[in-house]
């Protein structure tokens, strides 16, 4: 997935000796939750926070204030998935982009890479939504694919959601099938089934058993 056409480099960094009410003016005409940052030799230094800034006297350069400064970052080379966990470490919506020589190319806007995610076969492919869970060193990737591909499925995307030191929860995204088989075939592979399915016949034929039985010893 090429991400670099998504580069966008409409704002400039700030100037260290910039005044912090210069950086207040900016953030109140923008949504962003950080402004890069950089020196008189045009090099990176990273971006202020919104939340910080304000905390700030609006007459002092930002040099005075060094140490509020947040040194995160993605190269240009950084894989899509690589960038999203930068997104979510750094919790901010605009992330700054760097070559290999460190200059600062631009920045990616939070939305745009959601957007992507948005376009993957993972949303836009027809399929269910299947979250399995198992013991944390008992589950295999391979044996997934195999118990889905096994039932005639079409594994169109899988991600862990969910994990603990016992534990591991993994959505599946599945098309090409039903999914009461693939359930079934999970289930005897000991993985619980987290998520309802209108197709998981065995959940209904376990409801329709209890009401039988409720209706019986209320007789």
């Amino acid at each position: 997935m090429e991400l670099t056409s998504y580069i966008l480099n409409d704002i400039k960094p700030i100037n260290i000796n910039s005044k912090i009410c210069d950086l207040k003016l900016l953030f109140n005409e923008l949504t962003f939750s950080y402004i890069p940052i950089e020196n008189d030799d045009h090099v990176f230094l990273g971006s202020f926070s919104e939340t910080d800034v304000h905390c700030f006297d609006s007459d002092t350069p930002l040099s005075d204030y060094k140490y509020a400064i947040e040194d995160f970052f993605v190269r240009e080379s950084s894989i899509w998935l690589d960038v999203l966990e930068a997104f979510a470490k750094n919790s901010t919506n605009m992330m700054p982009v760097l070559n290999d020589k460190n200059d600062y190319l631009g920045y990616y806007e939070l939305k745009d890479i959601i957007g992507l995610f948005n376009d993957t076969p993972f949303f836009y492919e027809p399929g269910g939504i299947l979250v399995i869970e198992k013991g944390i060193n008992d589950y295999s990737f391979s044996q997934i694919s195999q118990i889905v591909e096994s039932n005639d499925g079409k594994l169109l995307g899988a991600f862990v959601s969910k994990m603990n030191d016992e534990v591991i929860q993994l959505t599946l995204k599945i098309g090409n099938s039903g999914l009461n088989n693939i359930i079934q075939t999970f289930r005897r592979y000991s993985y619980n089934i987290i998520s309802g399915h209108e197709e998981d016949s065995y959940i209904e034929s376990l409801k329709e058993r209890s009401d039988y039985l409720n209706k019986y010893l209320n007789i």
